[in-house]
């Protein structure tokens, strides 16, 4: 191969890598971006508030849990502890531990609606307990080259 031909190849992959680079890391800056626009079922933390979730998997359903709180860390809510509870659901429950039935109802909505119980327990240091059912369908991951 020519010296001219092997310098313009090498120059295309190094524009290609860094215009993939790049690509991925705009994606990213949008996805997280403060301002970005908030659907009625994207409900997110309040900023400066500190949420402390618990997620239980009560199907049989593997890896839904892990899903949740994925989708529930994406919007700024603190999973502390994820697990599975042996007693099984149809449908999500969203428990209020800590006498802030607002933050229940963010963490319902952020699940794309549930239902909101107060059941208030000072001992487990936990603002919220959800109660994931065989109803609930987690929402697509996004792809991240």
């Amino acid at each position: 191969m020519e010296p001219r031909a092997l310098r313009r190849t090498v120059a295309l992959i190094l524009v290609a890598v860094i215009a993939l680079g790049g690509g991925a890391w705009g994606v990213q800056r949008w996805r997280h971006r403060p301002g970005r626009p908030i659907g009625a079922d994207d409900a997110r933390a309040p900023a400066g508030v500190r949420i402390k979730v618990q997620v239980l998997n009560a199907t049989k359903t593997r890896g839904l849990a892990r899903r949740a709180t994925m989708h529930l860390r994406d919007r700024g809510f603190d999973v502390v502890d994820v697990g599975t509870d042996p007693n099984g659901r149809d449908s999500v429950l969203v428990l209020d531990r800590s006498g802030h039935p607002e933050w229940a109802k963010l963490v319902a909505r952020a699940l794309g609606g549930a239902q909101v119980l107060a059941r208030p327990d000072s001992s487990r240091y936990l603002d919220v307990t959800v109660l994931l059912g065989g109803a609930w369908r987690p929402p697509a991951e996004p792809f991240y080259p």
